[in-house]
């Protein structure tokens, strides 16, 4: 299948359809961390009639700090806000017959009703994030490693308030939005 994985510079999904034989490219402003001979640059907005018309499918992780429930505080009632909900309303708006659209809970929740909400404890990685998948075309993801909640009651990202232990910096945006690994090689062998 032709696959593109728009806003990934992680190559994480890219990279495990590939390795299923798949003609599978990521889509990003930014460089990729993987191998830059599969990964297009450039601003995904704009290249989305090209997209469409080459993808046989399409999974997209748009920008979250606007729409995610911790941006709330900064990005409520905002025009940049609103800007993201439109841009996510044309991605599933789109007569694309398989799409993914990846997002951690927040407004667009509210917009439209997520397919389903998984979490990285449910594909073998001992971290808590619920992330909503808006699906076409394509089954559910089953979870391929359930572990047991630690006995703290905490997973490994949790302060004891369940917060994110991440503090503020300059990198914190990017890692705390890359695909898990469990995560994309469910996505890869489930829907590839």
């Amino acid at each position: 299948m032709k696959i593109f994985v728009l806003f990934e510079e992680s190559a994480k999904v890219r990279d495990a359809f590939r390795a299923r034989g798949h003609d599978a490219w990521s889509v990003d402003l930014l460089p990729t961390r993987g191998d830059d001979q599969w990964h297009i640059s450039g601003d995904v907005w704009e290249m989305l009639p090209g997209i469409f018309a080459a993808a046989d499918l399409i999974i997209a992780h748009p920008p979250c700090t606007r729409v995610c429930v911790s941006g709330n505080r900064y990005h409520a009632n905002t025009p940049g806000r609103e800007e993201d909900i439109r841009k996510f309303k044309r991605l599933w708006l789109s007569c694309h017959s398989k799409i993914v659209i990846e997002n951690p809970v927040g407004v667009l929740s509210r917009v439209d009703k997520p397919t389903q909400i998984i979490q990285p404890w449910q594909f073998g990685h001992p971290e808590s994030k619920a992330t909503c998948l808006w699906i076409r075309g394509l089954p559910a993801l089953k979870p391929t490693n359930i572990l047991p909640v630690p006995e703290s009651g905490r997973w490994n990202n949790q302060t004891p308030s369940g917060q994110n232990k991440l503090g503020p910096g300059p990198d914190r945006a990017r890692i705390r939005s890359e695909t898990y690994l469990g995560i994309a090689e469910a996505m890869a062998q489930q829907w590839g």
